[in-house]
């Protein structure tokens, strides 16, 4: 939750940040891929450090990384030292993923592991409305430098997580026998799991290409006026629809590992991203906020629970020594690829709009659920 909250503080001000530092929509976009681009590598390492000395204490230096680094944001006078305050920001927030995802997966029976991630992931949503929220409230009153304030409040997480999160008894296990805390990039890439580590790698990154070039500009797309290339809406409808969507996109994510359970992961998850496909088109086609109001959250709901099942996938892929490893290099590597996606988007909502820019994504959506073609079925139901 509160991984997202802070990461996404950052959309709802976007708008200012142009303004006030006369950037073009483009530079916004690339300001984005910064943040992807440190956190796929921040992934990468803090799944290397979970997996060599412990779940618990990678998972407190990511969160501590990412809340000092996006209060420091309010403190950014021009684009460079704003780009360096993100990219500082991105190292945290791709090691909690990786980091917390081998916690929960080791912490949870195999029958309950999807409810349990999706229970996680879930949370996204939460940190997801509560920025656009905090956001809303704050600018109120005071300028974007005060948003970024508020994301110091995360580090109080880390003292809570060092006094009542035990650390995973498989890793404590693992770590008293010679050499077991050692993860090597070398097994991702032999058989059997060179096919897979692709695959994921692969599927993940059209998944975040869509997800970031999408989310990261509806709320410019719905504030900046229509001249602009926006929708023009209030402050306060913009806030309304943001946050009614969220409830789509948590009930995406909850309901994600009930489906697999029942369903089969791979159906349920190819069924996800066809139907977000299809959705994107549609939502770049209105303009109306009655409209969007009600396929806003079908969209939040297809478009992203998904990503519940990617961390079942990944963590029955990899065995427990490299578990961390695996997931964070999979699932960052990927936000790697992804990371052009605001940029992206950027660029053609300059050149040709915001429906053109969301069309992009749409078809992102269904090259990564032709990836699903080359994963093995990792549940019984699959």
């Amino acid at each position: 939750m509160l991984d997202s909250f802070d990461i996404m503080l950052f959309a709802f001000v976007l708008p200012h940040v142009m303004a006030d530092l006369h950037l073009s929509k483009a530079s916004g976009g690339l300001l984005g891929s910064f943040t992807l681009i440190a956190a796929a590598i921040g992934g990468i390492l803090f799944g290397l450090a979970a997996d060599r000395f412990g779940r618990i204490r990678a998972l407190i230096a990511s969160v501590c990384i990412y809340a000092v680094f996006t209060a420091a944001c309010g403190l950014a006078v021009g684009f460079l030292s704003l780009a360096i305050f993100r990219i500082l920001l991105g190292f945290g927030v791709g090691g909690e993923w990786a980091t917390g995802s081998a916690l929960v997966c080791e912490s949870w029976p195999q029958q309950h592991r999807d409810k349990a991630l999706a229970l996680m992931q879930s949370a996204f949503a939460v940190g997801y409305g509560l920025a656009a929220l905090v956001a809303f409230v704050v600018l109120h009153f005071f300028t974007w430098r005060a948003v970024f304030f508020v994301g110091l409040a995360p580090a109080l997480l880390s003292f809570w997580i060092a006094n009542h999160v035990p650390e995973s008894e498989s890793w404590k296990t693992l770590s008293t026998q010679p050499q077991a805390t050692r993860a090597s990039f070398i097994d991702l890439f032999r058989p059997p799991l060179l096919g897979r580590t692709s695959a994921l790698t692969l599927m993940n990154a059209c998944c975040m290409f869509a997800w970031w070039g999408f989310n990261l500009w509806v709320p410019s797309y719905f504030s900046l006026s229509i001249a602009r290339g926006g929708i023009g809406f209030s402050p306060r409808t913009m806030t309304a629809i943001i946050i009614v969507n969220q409830v789509g996109m948590w009930l995406g994510y909850v309901s994600f590992g009930y489906l697999a359970t029942a369903f089969g992961r791979r159906r349920v998850y190819v069924t996800f991203l066809v139907s977000a496909a299809l959705l994107t088109f549609l939502f770049a086609a209105t303009r109306s906020p009655w409209i969007l109001l009600v396929l806003g959250p079908c969209l939040a709901f297809t478009a992203t629970g998904y990503f519940s099942g990617f961390a079942a996938v990944s963590a029955e892929t990899y065995p427990t020594r490299i578990r961390a490893t695996g997931q964070g290099f999979t699932y960052n590597l990927g936000r790697l690829a992804s990371a052009v996606a605001p940029f992206a988007a950027g660029s053609l909502a300059d050149r040709h709009g915001f429906p053109a820019a969301f069309h992009l994504q749409a078809a992102a959506f269904l090259v990564a659920a032709a990836f699903w073609l080359f994963l093995p079925n990792t549940n019984s139901t699959s």
